[in-house]
């Protein structure tokens, strides 16, 4: 198994070829182009691609020239506007050719969100939920039939990440509701998203759902406490990683997305943790 580390991980006036020697030197054999990627910093790994692999990028990266500062959700895909749908659309696959040109073989995605509104009780909440849900299901299988000629030319894979949140699209049983389009579009799992819904009681444990009988394009680990997405290394938090083991054996990409709060000594205690779960 070759982890690998997000790039969202490092200061902003960390120069790239220093990223690279860091990263190799705490074990990481790839990297994953996060979404504060600017068009700089991608001319420049492109030059350097020859020292590190690129494994997979984040949307939307590199940061498009219109948005202030880098965001995981300057577009949603799964949206009810058609017309908020179409310019998602042109901007996923501008990162899907980025990801292509620099050899990556995964595009990392937060597809988007479904309302979830309701009153006393909570239950209300939950099931509103489910029911735009399912709406957003159907539409999402139209853009996704179309799309999947493009993701096979360009061999990149679509990894739709799990939110930490109720309204993130789309969450378990979704899935299974998708599978049809698993050639080129696999979930991506976020353990400490996945760690925050277990502490709000939406999800149950991981390897008793829906999402542990499917094919992930890779992982994040990405440690919690409790209710915050902390984005700790393993073993600043609370997440069960040993439990993980024989999810982790099998994807295809396993990476760190500690934030850059994260003491590069804790790090490397994570990256001697996972080694020690999949040992």
């Amino acid at each position: 198994m070759r982890l690998s580390l997000s790039t969202n991980y490092f200061k902003a006036d960390t120069p790239v070829a220093a990223r690279i020697d860091q990263a190799l030197s705490m074990g990481f054999g790839e990297l994953e182009l996060g979404y504060g990627t600017t068009l700089e910093e991608a001319a420049e790994y492109r030059r350097l691609s020859g020292r590190i692999a690129i494994g997979s990028v984040h949307a939307f990266a590199p940061v498009p020239i219109s948005a202030p500062s880098g965001h995981p959700e300057l577009y949603a895909w799964a949206s009810p506007d058609p017309e908020a749908r179409r310019i998602a659309r042109f901007n996923v696959f501008k990162c899907v050719d980025f990801a292509a040109d620099m050899g990556a073989d995964t595009l990392v995605l937060h597809l988007g969100r479904v309302p979830a509104r309701g009153f006393w009780p909570w239950g209300d909440k939950v099931r509103a939920r489910l029911r735009h849900g399912r709406r957003m299901l159907e539409t999402m299988k139209t853009e996704f039939a179309e799309a999947m000629p493009q993701l096979e030319k360009r061999r990149v894979v679509l990894g739709l990440e799990n939110m930490p949140y109720l309204e993130g699209f789309p969450m378990t049983d979704e899935w299974s509701a998708l599978s049809e389009f698993s050639a080129w579009i696999k979930p991506w799992f976020d353990t400490g998203h996945w760690r925050v819904q277990e502490c709000n009681r939406w999800v149950g444990p991981f390897l008793e759902t829906a999402y542990s009988r499917l094919e992930f394009a890779g992982m994040h680990l990405n440690d919690v406490k409790d209710f915050n997405d902390d984005h700790f290394a393993p073993g600043g938090g609370k997440v069960d990683f040993k439990a993980l083991k024989a999810f982790m054996a099998k994807v295809p990409h396993v990476v760190f997305e500690p934030k850059s709060h994260v003491s590069e000594q804790s790090l490397r205690q994570g990256v001697e943790i996972i080694n020690d779960a999949i040992s």
